[in-house]
């Protein structure tokens, strides 16, 4: 099956453009709920978070407290590693095993950090959703409860916008309204089509 890597940086639109896919019955995997749902209560990637990052990395009722992980791994190389380390074989395996289940010309796969990760093997074209970095931070303020210093962290662990748009075999503008997305999403999709069938 032909595979999609869909990236971008942190409040790039990711999301957007994989709703607009979905909307056109192309099938979407996304790394970042596969992720949560490996560490839910009772997952092993949850046993093995604790076992690297010690009991206090829960909340009260068990589960992750993500927001406690977060500040650990942006402060500690080796802790972010070690998380990676974790996490991101499980993702992959889940990831494959869901491809190997679909019947479509097409998937996306949606991985936020498909260049970082080094994982670029993993797909047949690599889709960069792209803004300009103030619009980055202004839509993760308005998303998500992050100040600008912590925005700023998580945009410089990730590759540049240069590095990042280097790797594209096709980016998605996303400076402009979502009618304007929809219609370069409509033409990737004609496209991936025509290439693939």
């Amino acid at each position: 099956m032909y595979k999609v890597g869909l990236t971008g940086g942190i409040g790039a639109g990711k999301s957007i453009v994989s709703d607009f896919f979905k909307q056109l019955i192309v099938p979407v995997i996304d790394a970042d709920e596969i992720a949560h749902a490996l560490v839910a209560p009772k997952q092993i990637a949850l046993k093995h978070i604790c076992a690297g990052f010690g009991e206090n990395i829960l909340t009260v009722d068990g589960a992750l407290d993500r927001s406690k992980l977060r500040e650990i791994i942006f402060n500690d190389p080796k802790k972010k590693s070690l998380l990676e380390h974790i996490m991101h074989p499980l993702i992959y395996a889940e990831i494959d095993a869901q491809v190997n289940r679909l019947q479509a010309p097409y998937v996306i796969i949606a991985i936020p950090l498909l260049i970082e990760t080094k994982m670029q093997a993993l797909v047949n074209h690599i889709l960069i959703v792209d803004c300009p970095i103030e619009m980055q931070v202004d839509r993760v303020k308005s998303r998500d409860k992050l100040n600008s210093m912590q925005i700023t962290a998580i945009i410089n662990s990730q590759v540049s916008r240069a590095e990042r748009l280097k790797q594209a075999d096709s980016i998605i503008d996303n400076t402009q309204s979502l009618a304007n997305v929809e219609q370069q999403v409509h033409s990737l999709h004609a496209q991936f089509l025509k290439q693939i069938l």
